[in-house]
Parts: structure tokens; sequence; C-alpha cells
């Protein structure tokens, strides 16, 4: 078995699929393709180089190369080797992919071809997955937008049975606050109003003490002068002795009556300002543990306030009841599924899965003939690559190398041994066989 004959019988295997597609030229006329046009998706001009040149073309030339050289001998057949490797792994990766279109395509065939009461128990299947799957998209798009993300769901999944009594607690610690709040207000303007009359009262007592003073100044000039009047000029002074000690008294009396009133307001505004004092410090107190009640609550279920923890409850128990819709529906779209791929079986469909999401396909011939339309153009495009492989890559590279040996038999022994022990190499490598070389 030579090198090429081993790379011709991989290929074989391709021939002969492509000969079992002849019957499907009634599928392509219905298609609107044509076999032998090219539906690659590449621009030619892609494949231009600089001048012209055509990148796509495999030159062989010995032009510069000195044969009877060791090295570039060696180095000239090891690089055909190569490109007899790299076309041997591009066309087992092609096989795996034609394998697979050419299945589907199969499958496309036998379902065409179903009799009538079997095509339809398979389009009602179809149908009934086709459905769910499109009430379930309705589902996922309304989740987008209105539903709760994973993380916050587990979280409030894990504080369940709690979450009802944290949304009172909360309530009533800022019912309280607000209270608190108040209440501290009403102390500190209590207060204000405590300062300010202790001022007022401050004033009042300087007040009468000044006027005591100017009182006394007072009395003591008009006691002068009737002194001078009585013992300088001889008159009689003992009614004015007697009006200026009545007045005075009589003024003494109502000054120390204001003052008296004064400081006694005053030392029972001083008690009232510790009373005051004491039992802001309590409502204080107040204050600070509910305000760390609050923010403890708070963080613990990732909140600002009860208004908001009680609108997440609300959307924590909505999204309870979607997810739990959600499985039942679920539940549903996998028996309706498992009866689909259970009909697609009993007809030896090949890939029975990828048909769960081409439904449409199944219940509209137009979306089944813009498929196999996608499939055939994609099967010219692998037909294509492989040829391309075979023909131009692996066979220039073989004839080549058989050309080589041929004009010069004595490398021939050189050039064969390289060429076995390349493809040893190659065979341990990758796992896949490259072949040997009869040389006629």
């Amino acid at each position: 078995m030579g090198l090429w004959d081993s790379f011709k019988k991989r290929i074989s295997s391709f021939s002969d699929d492509w000969d079992d597609l002849d019957d499907w030229n009634e599928w392509d006329a219905d298609a609107g393709i044509d076999e032998n046009s090219d539906y690659g998706d590449g621009d030619e001009s892609d494949a231009q180089g600089t001048g012209g040149r055509d990148w796509e073309q495999v030159i062989y030339t010995r032009e510069h190369i000195d044969i009877h050289d060791h090295k570039q001998r060696h180095d000239y057949v090891v690089s055909c080797l190569e490109q007899i490797a790299e076309a041997t792994r591009e066309l087992e990766n092609l096989e795996y992919e034609y394998s697979m279109v050419t299945s589907y395509l199969k499958d496309m065939e036998e379902i065409e071809n179903l009799p009538v009461e079997e095509k339809a128990a398979l389009e009602t299947a179809a149908a009934k997955v086709s459905s769910i799957r499109r009430e379930r998209a309705k589902e996922d798009a309304q989740a987008l937008k209105q539903g709760m993300s994973d993380a916050k769901y587990a979280q409030l999944m894990m504080l369940d049975t709690d979450v009802e009594d944290g949304i009172r607690k909360l309530t009533e610690a800022e019912e309280y606050q607000q209270k608190i709040k108040a209440d501290l207000r009403a102390l500190d303007n209590e207060r204000n109003a405590f300062r300010y009359r202790r001022g007022e009262l401050i004033g009042e007592m300087e007040d009468c003490q000044g006027m005591t003073v100017v009182c006394s100044v007072a009395v003591a000039v008009c006691m002068l002068a009737l002194i001078v009047m009585q013992f300088g000029f001889g008159m009689n002074a003992s009614a004015g002795y007697v009006l200026a000690a009545g007045g005075a008294a009589i003024f003494y009396l109502f000054v120390f009556h204001k003052y008296r009133e004064a400081s006694s307001e005053y030392k029972k505004l001083r008690a009232e300002t510790n009373r005051l004092i004491m039992l802001q410090n309590r409502v204080k107190i107040r204050y600070v543990n509910n305000t760390n009640l609050l923010d403890y609550l708070c963080m613990k279920y990732k909140v600002d306030s009860s208004k908001e923890l009680n609108k997440l409850w609300k959307k924590f128990n909505e999204e309870k009841e979607r997810r739990a819709a959600m499985r039942q529906s679920q539940m549903a779209l996998d028996l309706c599924e498992n009866e689909l791929m259970h009909i697609l079986r009993r007809y030896q469909i090949g890939d029975t899965a990828i048909w769960l999401n081409q439904t449409d396909a199944i219940l509209d011939h137009k979306e089944m003939v813009e498929i196999r339309h996608s499939l055939i153009v994609r099967r010219q495009s692998l037909r294509k690559r492989m040829e391309y492989n075979r023909e131009i890559v692996a066979g220039n590279a073989q004839n080549e190398i058989k050309d080589l040996v041929e004009s010069y038999p004595k490398y021939s022994g050189e050039i064969m041994a390289l060429v076995a022990e390349y493809e040893a190499r190659f065979n341990s490598e990758s796992g896949s066989s490259l072949g040997g070389f009869d040389i006629p």
C-alpha cells in the first residue's frame, strides 16, 4: 500500500457518499441549488496576492534547489511530506463535518418521505414542542425585564421564613425612629426656650441690682440736700425726711420683690434644665439603639427601608411562582421532546436531538427547504475543500516525490527511507495512518 494509494482509499469513502446523494437532485432543484455552481462564501479577490498571483496555487519548482546537496534535498522532500500530512489532517476534520451534513440531509429526506399518517403524528408532536418553546421564550423575555437576579433570589430564599418578621420589625423600628426624632426635636426646642428664659431672668436680676444702686445714690443726695436746707438755711425739713425715707422704703421693697421672684424662677429653671438634660440623654440612648437596630436589619436584608424590603418580598413571591411555573413548563417540554425523539427514532433518524430545535422545519416546508439549501451549500463547500486537499495539496506533493525518485534513482533509497521515517513519526503523533510509497 503506497502513500498515495492509502490517501486515495481515504477519499474513496467520500466519493461513495457523493454518488449516494444523486437521489437528492430533485431536492436540490426544489431548493434552487445547482451542484455545479460555486456557493463558497469567500471573496475570490481574497485569494489574489500582490501582482495578481493566486494564493491557492501550490507551486513546486526545483529551479533554485540543488538536488545533489543533501540538506536541500532533505528539506525539499520533508516539505512535500508535510503538505501531504497537512492535507491528511484537514481531510480527517472535513470527513467528520461532511458525515454530519450528510446525515442531516438523509434525516431530512426520511422526514419528507414519511407516510401521511406518520407525518401527521410527527407534526403534532413538533407543534407541542414549538408551542411550549414559544411560551418559554416569552417568559424568559419577561424575566429579563422584570425578573430577579439569581443572587438576590438565593439570598431571600435563605431568609424565606424570616422576611415577613423582618418587614414587621423594620417597619416598627422606622416608626419608632420617627417618634424618637420628634421627641428629640421637642426637647431641643424646650431646652432652647429654657436657655432663653434663663437669660431673661439673669437680666432682670441684674436690673434690680442696678436700680438698687441708683435708688441708694438718689436717697443719699436727697438726704444731703435736706441737711443743707435744715442746718444751712434754718428750714424745717422734717416732712422731707419722712417722704424720702418712705419713698426709698417702698422702692426697695418693690425691687426686692422683683429680684426674689426672678431668683426663685431661676432656681426652678435650673432644676427643670437638669431634668430636661437627663430626659434628653435617655431619648438619645433610645435613638442610638434604634438606629443600630435599623442599620442591622437593613444590612441583614440588604435594603435601605421597610418599603424596599416589602417591595422586594412581593417581587420574590412573584418570582417564586414564576420559577415554579417554569419548572412545570420544563417538565411538559421534556415530555413533549421525549415524545418527538421517540417518533423520530422509530423512523431511523440519525440525530434526533438536533430536530428538537428545528421543529419549525418539520411544520413548515419552506423552512425545511431553506435549511436544506444551507446544508447543500455547506456540502458543496466541503467537497470543494476535500478536492483541493486531495488534488492540489497532497496530489501534487505525491507526484513531486515520485518524479524526484524517478529522476534521481541514486537517491531513491534515501528518499524512501525519509518517507518511512516521517510516516512512522506522523502515525505516532497523530494516531492515524499516513501510508507508504510504492515506487515502480
